[in-house]
């Protein structure tokens, strides 16, 4: 009987684990890398022990460390989570060889379907060698690995090896391996996968399907279960050869069969030999907790019974520190306030005042709800979603919202090539047009109570804010009779409650500052100084680092006063283990780069400078 469980990651997956074992009564055991010493997962567990590494991106790839770790801390029994070594069989069978129970699938089984090379082969599929035009569009993919790094579109040919090569790198980075493999791209096709459970008894189950197609960049946005519209018979064919993959590599666990159907066709992407981050919608459809079937398995019981038929709809949305006023860069600095309302599911690894550093995935949470029908589930989580307070690095909040209420999903006409339609509409702002009123009135509320108002008619009080990128003025007065604005009616003033008659119609305004982070409702401003410091002014073509990370490659040959056209790649940054390349805004002449491969940057650091023809 397992009674310790040591977790080898960190963040939102470590702290779901943590919560089933302490439902079973199982003691935890957390690892840390130096900048996870006070996350949540860390505080969550009940002994922690700090894992050495270079850096903090690759304290959790050490699994020599890990196995260490398990062993001064009296566990016995490692879960891997998802991601870094979850699907390392080399790591599973040293797990193995020091005594302590795996709670995964067998090495060989995760050995035979790590590679994505390998597993198509098992499955009777052969990867593309020699790419010629005939076979464009075509997906470069890293072969180890997933959540969409070391993955490349390629849709002419001159751009094939650039591609390859960026992939390798990202994978290397991502997954400690640069392997990677060409095949055809389908586009538009519905992302269907197929949960499954085997016991080591010779029961394999497959626990219904999910419908994972809203992906950008080839990471997942938005999951549901059961995939809505599948056609039975199609239904029954992806739950088979989920089976069959299974029992082909004598799979035990939890573990997830991927598929892209297209025109009635389901082709097979990959099996991964772990938890997904998308489980929680399973679970909720089909009353069952994964982790503790995880965990019984591992101890050696079998599955039991069937599960009762899966009861409504589940739809999971992931929460990303991310800006999409900045290419969608990732974001970090403190979280001062997570809160979702609703009969809503929050798996996070984040608390109020938590930060979000550099490190690691920009991740902060998954929002599920669960509901009768699809219909209830996906109005209650875009209700949840909008009403969230979100205080910190800008998110993709909106993003989700309008996802979630666009004609196509709601009608479940949606596959993977949703956001190349409608990415940017989806992302046009739409921020409270008195936003900024509100954020002044609220911060004059306390001057006018000390008489700031006049006799004579005097020029109003004016207030500064950035808010989607624009600046924007606020104008009020104070008067005899307390706060008043051209074109609507103060009904209410204090430091965090406005509420603005707008034609007949009265609007609350919550208020929440951080400094000089202001949140007004859901929309973000930040106050701008009333004299600016000329100092921070950038000559016109700067290019600024949107996020701190690392300068890994500068293009061939580029230097001061090279030539350069506009969407030219100049340099690559890396952040969160994924590649971000910096383009020429305009065509002209680099007149500065200021930094070399290897550099660490902050964000507002000045990268590069285009002077335009």
């Amino acid at each position: 009987m397992i009674t310790s469980v040591l977790v080898a990651n960190r963040g939102e997956i470590a702290c779901r684990v943590f919560r089933t074992c302490r439902d079973l009564g199982i003691r935890t055991v957390a690892v840390h890398s130096d900048a996870d010493a006070n996350a949540l997962h860390t505080r969550m567990a009940d002994v922690s022990v700090r894992l050495p590494g270079e850096t903090p991106a690759d304290t959790y790839l050490r699994g020599d460390l890990v196995v260490k770790a398990a062993l001064a801390a009296g566990a016995d029994a490692v879960h891997p989570g998802y991601g870094f070594l979850s699907e390392n069989a080399g790591f599973a069978r040293a797990v193995e060889d020091a005594g302590l129970v795996w709670i995964g699938p067998p090495p060989s089984a995760i050995e035979a379907m790590a590679s994505k090379t390998r597993a198509k082969q098992l499955m009777g599929i052969e990867p593309l060698t020699d790419v010629t035009e005939a076979d464009l569009p075509v997906l470069v993919k890293a072969a180890a690995g997933g959540g969409g790094r070391g993955m490349r579109v390629v849709r002419h040919l001159a751009g094939l090896e650039a591609e390859l090569a960026a992939a390798r790198a990202e994978a290397a980075s991502a997954f400690g391996d640069g392997e990677v493999f060409v095949e055809p791209y389908v586009e538009n096709g519905r992302h269907v996968e197929v949960q499954i459970l085997a016991d080591t008894h010779g029961t394999v189950r497959p626990l219904g399907t999910r419908d994972c197609s809203l992906q950008r960049r080839h990471q997942k946005v938005i999951e549901e279960a059961p995939a809505p519209g599948l056609p039975a018979e199609l239904d029954e064919e992806v739950r088979a050869l989920a089976v069959r993959a299974a029992r082909a590599v004598d799979y035990v666990g939890a573990g997830t069969v991927e598929f892209l159907v297209a025109d009635g066709r389901a082709h097979f992407l990959e099996m991964n030999t772990r938890l997904q981050v998308e489980h929680p919608v399973t679970e909720a459809v089909f009353g069952i907790d994964l982790v503790a079937e995880q965990i019984r398995v591992a101890e050696g019981h079998p599955l039991g019974t069937d599960p009762a038929p899966a009861r409504g709809h589940a739809v999971e949305a992931r929460l990303y520190a991310e800006d999409p006023a900045r290419d969608w860069s990732p974001q970090t600095g403190t979280l001062h306030r997570l809160s979702v309302p609703g009969p809503v599911r929050l798996d996070t690894g984040y608390t109020d005042g938590d930060e979000i550093g550099v490190h690691y995935d920009p991740m902060i949470a998954k929002v599920v709800a669960h509901a009768p029908t699809r219909a209830e589930a996906v109005r209650t989580l875009a209700s949840a979603l909008e009403r969230a307070e979100i205080h910190g690095p800008a998110t993709n909040r909106d993003l989700l919202v309008r996802s979630l209420r666009h004609p196509e999903f709601t009608a479940a006409r949606m596959d993977t090539g949703f956001y190349d339609r409608h990415l940017p509409d989806l992302t046009e702002p739409h921020p409270y047009p008195h936003a900024p009123l509100a954020a002044a009135l609220a911060d004059a509320h306390g001057r006018s109570r000390f008489g700031g108002w006049r006799n004579v008619p005097s020029q109003p009080q004016t207030k500064r804010y950035l808010m989607a990128g624009e600046e924007h003025e606020a104008r009020y007065r104070h008067t005899r009779n307390g706060l008043e604005a051209d074109g609507v009616r103060v009904v209410h003033a204090d430091a965090r409650l406005v509420i603005l008659e707008v034609d007949g119609v009265e609007r609350k305004y919550e208020v929440t500052r951080y400094g000089e982070q202001v949140y007004v409702n859901t929309t973000a401003l930040t106050a701008l100084p009333r004299f600016p410091d000329p100092t921070t002014d950038h000559a016109p073509g700067s290019l600024l680092a949107p996020m701190p990370g690392t300068v890994v490659r500068v293009a061939d040959g580029l230097m001061a006063g090279t030539p350069v056209t506009a969407g030219e790649p100049l340099l690559w940054l890396e952040a969160m283990k994924m590649q971000h390349k910096i383009t020429a805004p305009v065509t002209g002449t680099l007149t500065s780069l200021p930094v070399t491969p290897g550099q660490q940057v902050e964000p507002g650091m000045l990268l590069a400078v285009v002077q335009e023809a």
